[in-house]
């Protein structure tokens, strides 16, 4: 985020032309191909969908919960497509010319080419609708609520398959057909199509303890599909571990639910697993599970689709390249892959993907590492202020601390626990707390006026960072790799006592008394002109 208020500016918004995909919409954003989800319409097209929408918003909390909530609170940030596009760069094409006009709705699909589900793309676009969901009046707030509400992770709730709406159709083997999915192929240099919106859940070879994220799956087949991890992830911790032994990895991968659900699967949990009970603890409910039909895992009950698994070992296939969240192509070779042994799902399903290497694709994983990051760094320096992850960063690379600082050298702790928080983090500012984070310009004033890097540079080389970075580097530092050299500035103002100069504002007592609704209003030409001109 830049300037409060103002989440969505990014200094390098990107200007592609699809292969002339964006051109083929015909203006996109026309009310000829786009429209308003009005709400009654919204519950309408959901009862179509699932007859026991109803009976579901009284069980539990899932995608058609969260979509009334949406359209009856923010019906504005919803938009439909009703005719048929395209899964190749279309749909996403619509998504990035709303993006170029700096609007960012959540867009239903009703149908994608060669399939008969519909599609939903951009829901984690806004701070706002993430904030919605876990019922935060502000980002700030939000990122202090997603900080408690990791401390205090809720049970798992098992449920029996009757209870379950994503064992309504039930598909292995053959059955298990990923051409049934409107799957995307979301950029124009992209490999092919991708899963991208999957909460991937799997079990820790010795403990047994669940692990969930977000990877990147290429479909490779009708009953295959590409797994690219980070290698700074848990998830290919577990993954090399199985592989070390010569044993498969079962997997379920669980598409639409709750925003809450993709939120935990993202945080930054200090050991492997705990994901899944931090979703219910953003839930504030138990996250209801089921178990799988061909691998000994729980899945989400209450899920719009599941796939289920097996990652075998040793086993390898080209993957990528891929848009990824730096918004650059990267990331290509031979990768790990799941071959596919069910399908289970609603009788009428809902499937999510996430506009990959653009504005969703970064705050949906901003908003949870901040979570993480502000109780993490807060264990370090209990006197952390706000935590933010700047779009001028692609919300990732840059990190702003804001501290009450109480000790010299606090500024330095509070940036080493980001860096162990999130590895993808490469510069670090940290800040007094008189600086707003959330104001990017606020930032780069203080870094202007309160740091000299003489003294307050810290230059940290060859640290685990993001392998999606293009400038990360390996051992020899002219090959690619997945390290990088992470950067703190210290922009905060010496202690006593030093004597620092005091900023030029009026008294905070009088810029209290003032009420800017009441003591000021707008320019009346009728009332006010011949003041300007003299008469």
């Amino acid at each position: 985020m830049t300037d409060k208020g103002s989440a969505h500016r990014s200094v390098f918004m990107r200007r592609l032309d699809r292969r002339g995909a964006i051109e083929s919409i015909n203006g996109a954003a026309d009310t000829t191909w786009l429209k308003p989800f009005k709400l009654s319409k919204l519950l309408r097209v959901l009862n179509d969908l699932n007859d026991s929408v109803e009976e579901g918003l009284k069980m539990g909390k899932d995608l058609r919960t969260y979509l009334q909530e949406l359209t009856e609170k923010r019906p504005q940030d919803v938009m439909v497509v009703d005719q048929e596009v395209d899964w190749r760069f279309q749909a996403c094409a619509v998504v990035e010319k709303f993006e170029r006009e700096d609007r960012f709705p959540l867009v239903f699909f009703k149908r994608i080419k060669g399939s008969k589900i519909p599609l939903i793309i951009n829901l984690g676009a806004s701070y706002e609708r993430l904030a919605l969901a876990l019922g935060a009046t502000s980002v700030e707030q939000m990122e202090k609520d997603l900080a408690e509400m990791e401390r205090a992770p809720m049970a798992l709730r098992e449920v029996a398959r009757g209870e379950a709406p994503v064992k309504e159709v039930i598909l292995k083997g053959e059955e298990a057909d990923l051409d049934l999915l409107p799957i995307l192929t979301h950029n124009e240099f992209d490999a092919g199509q991708y899963v991208n919106a999957a909460a991937m859940i799997c079990k820790e070879r010795g403990t047994k303890n669940y692990n969930m994220g977000i990877y990147r799956h290429q479909k490779q087949g009708k009953r295959q599909l590409g797994l690219m991890i980070n290698p700074a992830n848990h998830g290919s911790y577990v993954r090399t571990e199985y592989e070390q032994h010569n044993e498969a990895m079962e997997v379920v991968l669980a598409i639409g639910h709750h925003p809450a659900l993709n939120i935990a699967a993202v945080s930054k949990q200090s050991g492997i697993g705990q994901e899944l009970e931090v979703a219910g603890a953003f839930l504030g409910e138990p996250l209801e599970m089921v178990k799988a039909e061909t691998v000994d895992l729980l899945v989400p009950a209450r899920a719009e689709i599941i796939i289920e698994g097996i990652v075998p070992p040793h086993k390898r296939q080209y993957e990528g390249p891929f848009g990824e969240w730096p918004h650059y192509y990267y990331k290509e070779g031979d990768q790990p892959f799941i071959q596919v042994t069910a399908l289970t799902m609603r009788k009428n399903p809902i499937y999510q993907s996430i506009h990959s290497a653009h504005f969703e694709h970064n705050i949906i994983g901003a908003a949870p590492r901040m979570g993480s990051l502000y109780r993490r760094i807060k264990e370090a320096v209990p006197s952390v202020k706000a935590v933010n992850l700047p779009m001028s960063g692609a919300a990732r690379a840059h990190c702003y601390i804001s501290l009450k600082k109480l000790a010299e050298g606090e500024p330095k702790q509070a940036a080493l626990a980001a860096f162990i928080t999130e590895p993808s983090i490469k510069h670090v500012i940290v800040v007094d707390d008189d600086i707003d984070v959330f104001n990017e310009t606020q930032v780069l004033w203080a870094l202007a006026m309160r740091f000299q890097a003489d003294r307050d540079l810290a230059i940290l080389p060859n640290i685990l960072g993001s392998h999606l970075n293009p400038t990360a580097y390996g051992h020899n530092r002219m090959e690619k790799g997945t390290m990088e050299t992470k950067l703190i500035f210290d922009a905060t103002k010496p202690l006593p006592p030093y004597e620092f100069p005091k900023e030029a504002k009026a008294p905070e007592e009088v810029i209290r008394r003032i009420d800017l609704q009441q003591d000021v209003r707008p320019f009346d030409a009728v009332k006010d002109s011949r003041f300007f001109i003299g008469s």
